[in-house]
């Protein structure tokens, strides 16, 4: 049987960037012990926090597994997603692998880049955080001078993306293609930074219309 502590992690398994309440909900217990377990897998680095805009008034605050709280759980799955990768690539050439997980980014995107067609920019990264969180990220972005940054705090990529680095291409083409804009990857775990980060830069919108 498992503790309230496991519970509580597989809600986050489950639903990354949860609020106490939704995680409350998941477990079937109040708010103050959530907080309490909470508390305890924040101290062991098994969880993180960050703050979520959510419509009108003060930030909420989300959780999610670290890296080290989703070692804590079986990892079969990720064995299994390698060797299928292994076996495509071994079966494909390189450019049929990489017209494939394009593919696989449009099919995730395509409701999404629908939505986007009306939205200004900044409205259009709202909208692309809320798709990359429910694939498993922890992002934000931020305003910098005339240019905008996003950041992937975390990846549910990583660990397959170690041996199949083309994986890395989903999450850029779904950002892509939602911004109908180039973008430019500035930092990846995979390549020893602390996290996934794209600039973003207006202009290339403008200079696309024309």
């Amino acid at each position: 049987m498992k503790t309230t502590r496991e519970k509580v992690m597989q809600a986050l398994l489950s639903k990354p960037r949860s609020t106490v309440q939704e995680i409350a909900d998941v477990v079937g217990i109040n708010g103050i012990s959530v907080r309490h377990h909470i508390n305890a897998l924040l101290a062991e680095n098994l969880i993180s926090t960050d703050e979520e805009r959510h419509g009108v008034g003060r930030p909420r605050l989300v959780y999610y597994l670290t890296e080290a709280g989703q070692e804590k759980f079986p990892t079969s799955y990720l064995r299994l997603t390698g060797r299928l990768l292994s076996q495509l690539k071994s079966s494909m050439p390189p450019a049929l692998v990489d017209k494939l997980f394009t593919s696989i980014a449009l099919d995730l995107s395509q409701d999404y880049i629908e939505k986007a067609r009306t939205l200004n920019l900044e409205e259009k990264l709202d909208l692309i955080t809320a798709l990359l969180s429910k694939e498993g990220f922890s992002v934000e972005w931020e305003k910098q001078g005339g240019n905008y940054l996003l950041v992937e705090n975390s990846c549910p990529y990583y660990h397959v993306g170690q041996e199949h680095p083309e994986v890395c291409n989903v999450d850029k083409t779904m950002i892509a293609n939602i911004l109908s804009i180039p973008i430019e990857k500035i930092s990846c775990v995979l390549g020893g930074g602390d996290h996934c980060s794209y600039l973003i830069k207006p202009e290339s919108e403008s200079n696309e219309s024309k």
